[in-house]
């Protein structure tokens, strides 16, 4: 035994339902019998015969509908040559196969069926005898009862696809929201990652150098010493103010509120630059056109990215210095970090050797090491993570001349306002524009020729 709807097995509670419908149909016919020429008497025999034959072959109905159709249709022609009158009530199998086919098939093939059982039925009267004015209209009510059962069959059907549709498109719905959601968390994992990677790697990098110059001048310059370990304390303190506004984005909603710190900008870069120079890394600036405002993404993305390629410079560039470059053009801002490190590094990940650490003035404290023993970073991934979430992009690779270049091109709104000519706001506060400069570059953040940090990869 199948299912109502198709060809699999059927539940337990299905044979009580199809004992009930085939009973209920055996009683029927029993009482089609029970008419015969306008009076009422006990069924025959016959009655009997052709009931339990229809009935018999109601299970086919879920297998094959249609031959139970036409086996439950002759069957009901049958019912004139064996002196019975026919009557909606002895044909009752049949209806019932005519409401099963209608259930299972497709219209076209349902309605053709039933126009020829229908036609059958009524057919087989006139061929055995007479027919009178009441004969047909009883003809016509045994015509139209298949039918009917096949337009409420038809509409069972209809009904039960809506349903399907329905409840298909709810799961298609929970499946695209558990999606949605897990892909949201996924992003704001990452974008928490990030954030976490850049201010860790800086801060810990930066105090990483501090420590090795204390620790290098420890026994021959004791001021110096006191002077590097007191901002190794700035720095460590800065690094845990950071952590602690990051991690306030975790907390739920009905905890603690966090800062109101705004996310850092360019306008922070002076400071950014000034916490390279105490680490030993000497930055040169240059600026080429016209400053603009940022959307806090933009300006996010740009100090981070600077952030991250002077940590790289610091920990495995093996030089003192690094050239910042930013190019104001009308839709997008150019940003260039290049070094002429020509140490051990082959990646902005891998292991530096000896002399990377620098002292003050640049100078490399002997035996020193920033990085070793470490697997790859995630620092250009990010970079390039920010860069293309804003709309940007991001190159980074080796220079032919030597040392690394970080590149990053991020769009820019539409002016709105005449602009403003740039001013010292990508200097580091309280370096004066007159400082002596050195052969080559202009101290530790000054301003560079125009072209030098502009170097083609």
């Amino acid at each position: 035994m199948t299912h109502p709807g198709g060809d699999g097995p059927r539940p337990r509670g299905a044979w009580w339902r199809e004992a009930a419908v085939i009973a209920t149909a055996f009683v029927i016919c029993l009482l089609g019998g029970v008419v015969h020429d306008d009076a009422l008497a006990p069924p025959p025999a016959t009655t009997y015969l052709l009931a339990v034959v229809s009935c018999a072959l109601l299970p086919l109905r879920h297998r094959a509908p249609l031959a139970a159709l036409a086996a439950t249709t002759g069957c009901g022609m049958l019912a004139v040559p064996l002196d019975l009158m026919l009557t909606p009530l002895i044909v009752a199998p049949a209806v019932i196969s005519a409401y099963s086919l209608a259930e299972r098939r497709e219209r076209r093939t349902t309605g053709a069926a039933l126009l020829v059982c229908a036609a059958l039925l009524v057919a087989s009267t006139p061929v055995f005898e007479d027919l009178s004015w009441t004969d047909t209209s009883r003809l016509g009510v045994v015509a139209a009862f298949p039918l009917v059962a096949g337009v409420l069959g038809h509409s069972v059907r209809n009904r039960r696809a809506y349903l399907a549709a329905v409840e298909e498109r709810a799961r298609r719905a929970e499946e695209s929201r558990d999606s949605e959601a897990r892909r949201r968390v996924a992003e704001e994992r990452v974008r928490i990652a990030r954030e976490l990677h850049d201010l860790v790697a800086h801060q810990i990098t930066l105090a990483n150098a501090q420590a090795t110059v204390a620790a290098h001048l420890f026994d021959t310059r004791p001021e110096q010493t006191r002077k590097s370990l007191a901002e190794l304390v700035a720095t460590t303190s800065d690094a845990l103010d950071d952590l602690r506004s990051t991690v306030g984005l975790l907390r739920q909603s009905g905890d603690t509120a966090t800062p109101a710190e705004p996310p850092p900008g360019l306008s922070r870069l002076p400071t950014l630059l000034e916490s390279f120079r105490r680490a030993g890394l000497e930055v040169s600036v240059h600026q080429e056109g016209t400053a603009r405002p940022l959307p806090p993404g933009v300006d996010l993305t740009a100090y981070r990215i600077i952030q991250e390629a002077l940590t790289n410079v610091t920990k495995h560039a093996g030089t003192g210095s690094a050239r910042v470059r930013l190019a104001w053009g009308s839709d997008r801002v150019t940003i260039t970090v290049a070094d002429d490190g020509r140490g051990a590094r082959t990646a902005p990940t891998a292991l530096t050797g000896p002399g990377s650490a620098r002292g003050p003035g640049g100078s490399p404290v002997p035996g020193a090491f920033t990085v070793s023993d470490r697997s790859p970073g995630y620092g250009l991934i990010g970079m390039r993570e920010r860069a293309t979430a804003v709309g940007g992009h991001l190159f980074a690779g080796r220079r032919p001349e030597g040392g690394f270049l970080v590149s990053a091109q991020l769009p820019l709104p539409p002016a709105k306002e005449p602009p403003r000519p740039a001013d010292g706001a990508t200097t580091v506060a309280g370096q004066a524009a007159d400082e002596p400069t050195g052969e080559g570059r202009t101290g530790r953040t000054g301003r560079t020729g125009g072209g030098e940090a502009g170097d083609a990869p």
